[in-house]
């Protein structure tokens, strides 16, 4: 890379972090609850709403189901963090759920769960952003107006923000995230305390709005539907929590218990927030509707295309501090920023699992390396473009977005949980020691009551959500599975093929001979040089090989040779179609189908150029030979270079670049030199 990119790229990801500064990047609790846990507090802010869209197919009359809702909402979230209090314990090398359904279900499940979460992970930085987008419109109606473009904006500074580090961009989020916590306890606090003590009338911008509903008087099975529908999207309240487990590794030791108390402090504070929102709303009287526009009524009217359905959040934080109000402004920008920042939890999570199913080769092995500030860059990259690609199919609709939601992490925590109890009756069969038993039942009881509800709510999920978008996720749960089985299989083919056999193989059988064939066009410094190293490697036959395209230069080319009298044979090959390639590569493998046994080194003079547009000019059937070569067995192919002048620019601008500091550096050293001192000083 040029000084000319080297330089922005400093200025916007930072300099680089040498590897045995990676301890430095691990995460106290107060920075890792902002980082893994932004996803489930921040859903807080839309969740709710989820549940009453679904709710009001059935019109108002059905709102007073939300608080029972909420109470399997709260249940099923103290459920699944109990059950990850025990994986962090008992697996901390943060392969999460995907490690656990590996080593205790077989390699299939775990390929399962890995396909589960990693739909699951694009899918939660496109809701969460596509959220935040529409929580901003609600003050800025430009931001609505250009959803989608400003939804990707959002997601490359996003980007750019994770490629700086984990912890550094954790620093970053935990502001908003406090701040919208502390706001949202402020709002459940003040608004229990205005309508408990103070018996003040609270309503919402919609509380004087009619719904009209698509299906009224529901009652039986259709009821029983509706509220289970209504129940799975709540559930959206829960994504993320596996998170922490996935990142373990980053966190400061004790590993695994600061990882379970982060989940405790995560799933106390998410389960307050969504219950004190889903109570307010309805002492508010929040009006929602699945389509507002037809289905939502101001006097008796529809509200029209035009109208704007503003989240349940803004609508209670109005009711509550008052619209324009200091609080309010802050809240609302708050929301929009911790749901801008919850895609982090996914930014964290995508990434390392990527580079430990790289590690197990059923992803590309690029994303199993670092980049220059010790994240996983590869992976961090592949997530933007995955999300982005869904934000802009979807238009950014966060409603349409949520319905292809949770089925992948409801997948992963099914499977988790059974792998769980698999994992203690394992435990179990070889421990004598009755403590540790009686520890051990009371992990393997929670983790089967965990299977039993996360299964359950995976049924209804898939059975109430399928036909709206849902079927999406699960076809790239199948894509992803296949890929990476392929992927898998082909790194197990390669692996056999090269691997080092104990025998005699024909591998390291010395070849009887070797024909070393040097390609030329014409006399020049080139191929005297190529002449010259072909004749040093002492070959049993050597030759010089050309194409007769031209007659005229074939001529003048024998005649320049015979008159410097160069004492190495030059066989020209004819070519009535004026082809280079074919001829060359049929008489290298002639040579091969003569002596099997025999070697084949091909030598090729190249120009060594220092701009980009001249390697456009030359090297072109060199590069085309060479790639044809590379398929021939037993042919060895060997470049010459020689260097022009244009390739003295390009070492002077290398050696430059050497030489050059990062922003900043000069002041603080080299990091060896700062090194040195602080270990002279010690």
């Amino acid at each position: 890379m040029s000084k000319l990119t080297d330089v922005p790229k400093r200025i916007l990801i930072g300099r680089a972090l040498r590897s045995d500064r990676l301890g430095e990047t691990l995460l106290p609790k107060r920075i890792a609850l902002p980082v893994f846990a932004s996803d489930p507090l921040s859903s807080v802010a839309y969740a709710p709403g989820e549940v009453l869209l679904v709710l009001s197919i059935a019109g108002v009359s059905a709102y007073h189901f939300s608080p029972w809702i909420a109470v399997a909402v709260v249940v099923l979230m103290f459920t699944v963090v109990a059950s990850y209090r025990q994986n962090v314990h008992a697996y901390p090398s943060g392969g999460g759920d995907y490690e656990v359904a590996n080593t205790n279900l077989g390699p299939k499940a775990g390929l399962t769960v890995a396909s589960a979460l990693l739909v699951d992970y694009v899918l939660t930085v496109a809701v969460s952003i596509s959220s935040g987008i529409e929580n901003l419109g609600s003050a800025v109606p430009f931001v609505v107006e250009n959803k989608v473009a400003c939804a990707i904006g959002v997601l490359v500074l996003l980007t750019l923000m994770n490629l700086r580090g984990v912890k550094e961009s954790g620093a970053i989020f935990a502001i908003p995230t406090y701040v919208f916590v502390a706001g949202v306890f402020t709002m459940i606090a003040w608004g229990a305390f205005r309508g408990v003590v103070l018996g003040d009338d609270m309503r919402a911008p919609t509380a004087s709005y009619q719904i009209h509903p698509e299906h009224e008087g529901l009652a039986g099975f259709a009821l029983l539907f509706l509220l289970l529908r209504a129940f799975s999207s709540g559930c959206a309240a829960l994504t993320g929590v596996e998170a922490i487990s996935n990142g373990v590794p980053a966190f400061r030791k004790p590993k695994s218990k600061n990882a379970a108390t982060t989940l405790a402090m995560m799933g106390l504070l998410a389960v307050t927030m969504f219950c004190g929102i889903i109570a307010l709303a309805m002492a508010t009287n929040v009006r929602m509707a699945e389509h507002p526009a037809a289905d939502l009524l101001r006097d008796g009217v529809p509200v029209g295309p035009g109208y704007v359905q503003h989240p349940v959040i803004s609508q209670v934080a109005e009711a509550v501090f008052g619209s324009g109000s200091i609080l309010f402004i802050v809240l609302a920008a708050a929301t929009a920023l911790v749901l801008f920042l919850a895609a982090n939890t996914a930014y964290n999570g995508f990434p390392l699992l990527g580079s430990i199913l790289a590690q197990d080769r059923y992803l590309p092995r690029q994303l199993h390396t670092r980049g220059d500030r010790l994240a996983f860059s590869n992976g961090i990259v592949l997530l933007a473009g995955a999300a982005g690609l869904l934000v802009w199919i979807y238009g950014a609709d966060s409603t349409r977005l949520i319905q292809l939601y949770i089925v992948g992490v409801f997948v992963s925590f099914t499977l988790s949980q059974i792998g769980m109890v698999r994992h203690w009756n394992r435990e179990l069969a070889g421990e004598r020691d009755q403590n540790k038993r009686r520890l051990m039942v009371r992990s393997r009881a929670i983790n089967t009551f965990g299977a039993f509800f996360t299964g359950l709510v995976l049924v209804v999920v898939l059975v109430t959500k399928f036909t709206h978008g849902a079927w999406v996720a699960l076809l790239g749960m199948v894509i992803f599975y296949a890929t990476m089985t392929a992927i898998r299989k082909h790194y197990d083919r390669v692996a056999e093929e090269i691997a080092a056999p104990d025998g005699p193989s024909d591998d390291i059988v010395r070849p009887s001979r070797v024909h070393s064939v040097v390609l030329i066009s014409k006399i020049h410094r080139p191929t005297l040089r190529a002449l010259a190293y072909a004749k040093l490697m002492r070959s049993d036959s050597l030759e010089a090989l050309s194409v007769n395209v031209d007659p005229e230069e074939t001529r003048a080319l024998r005649a320049e040779w015979e008159r410097r009298g160069i004492d190495v044979p030059l066989k020209v090959l004819d070519s009535p179609y004026r082809e280079i390639t074919r001829p060359v590569i049929e008489y290298v493998k002639s040579l091969r189908k003569e002596s099997p046994r025999d070697a084949v080194s091909v030598i090729i003079p190249e120009y060594v150029v220092g701009h980009w547009y001249e390697h456009l000019l030359h090297n072109q059937s060199a590069l085309r030979l060479k790639g044809r070569l590379l398929f021939t067995p037993g042919v060895m192919v060997t470049s010459v270079p020689y260097q022009l002048q244009s390739s003295e620019a390009a070492k002077n601008r290398a050696r430059k670049r050497q030489e050059w500091n990062a922003p900043g550096s000069v002041r603080r050293g080299p990091a060896q030199e700062r090194a040195k001192e602080s270990s002279s000083s010690t």
